[in-house]
């Protein structure tokens, strides 16, 4: 099957400064992936590239197969930030609709789908109401019913919960789960946590300090295929409290220590 993303030796350069050095990674279908590295290593330029925010100085990137600017246009990915970035003059459905208003989607589509998304990330019951209504934590699930209406094949986010208080966003980690879940999408995640990174992902992508180089891949700890869809926040509990996860973070943090020797 084609890789939801796929980079070959994908370098970036702001003038004198090399922000990524021959990255090369291979994002699965319905694969959860997790970058993760001191600030400053490329992440969120990599993230970019891969969203056809930022060209890469050399090698390349396909997104489904596709270029970056053309899985853009064909809207085949969604993108999350960790600002909601929502619009306060519209209501929560029509935040959630804007992607597929700006398509030219029908306003009756639109409305169903919003619908759809909202019941998903449980939040149906709030589809009249403005943003400023919402906590922290209910925004980032409209950000996401958001980034999720295209019917994307791939999520990017970039530490899409690192505002948020660590009960709220241990309650998020296990939500976003349970969507994907649902959904089958692929996705691409930028954090700084390291228990974040292991509990969420099939594997973590740790990278050096700049230029950011993929410098080991650690296997993660999430806790059902990318086929559930009835992962429950016990089952993400459970993990927490696994001795895998304990020996996950472990690891992780041994290669970050290594990548700045």
């Amino acid at each position: 099957m084609t890789a939801a993303v796929a980079l070959a030796g994908v370098d970036k350069r702001f003038g004198d400064v090399h922000a990524l050095d021959g990255i090369d990674l291979e994002v699965g279908p319905g694969e959860f992936v997790s970058l993760i590295g001191p600030s400053g290593c490329g992440k969120s330029t990599l993230l970019r590239v891969v969203a056809d925010l930022e060209q890469p100085t050399g090698g390349a990137a396909l997104v489904g197969g596709k270029s970056p600017q053309q899985a853009r246009l064909d809207q085949d990915y969604g993108i999350a930030f960790q600002q909601a970035g929502l619009l306060e003059w519209r209501t929560v459905a029509e935040n959630v609709e804007l992607p597929l208003h700006v398509h030219g989607v029908g306003k009756v589509e639109r409305r169903a789908r919003a619908t759809d998304l909202l019941t998903l990330v449980g939040l149906h019951e709030f589809a009249g109401s403005r943003p400023s209504e919402l906590s922290g934590g209910m925004q980032q699930r409209v950000a996401i019913a958001r980034a999720l209406a295209p019917s994307p094949r791939l999520l990017l986010m970039d530490e899409p919960f690192g505002a948020l208080d660590e009960m709220t966003r241990e309650r998020m980690q296990a939500e976003l789960l349970r969507i994907i879940g649902e959904t089958g999408a692929a996705v691409l995640f930028v954090t700084h946590s390291i228990p974040e990174a292991v509990v969420l992902s099939d594997r973590v992508v740790v990278m050096s300090p700049r230029p950011g180089r993929i410098t080991e891949i650690v296997p993660g700890c999430r806790p059902v295929d990318g086929a559930a869809t009835d992962l429950a926040p016990a089952d993400v509990e459970d993990v927490r409290e696994s001795g895998a996860f304990f020996s996950a973070i472990t690891a992780v943090r041994e290669a970050l220590r290594k990548g700045h020797e």
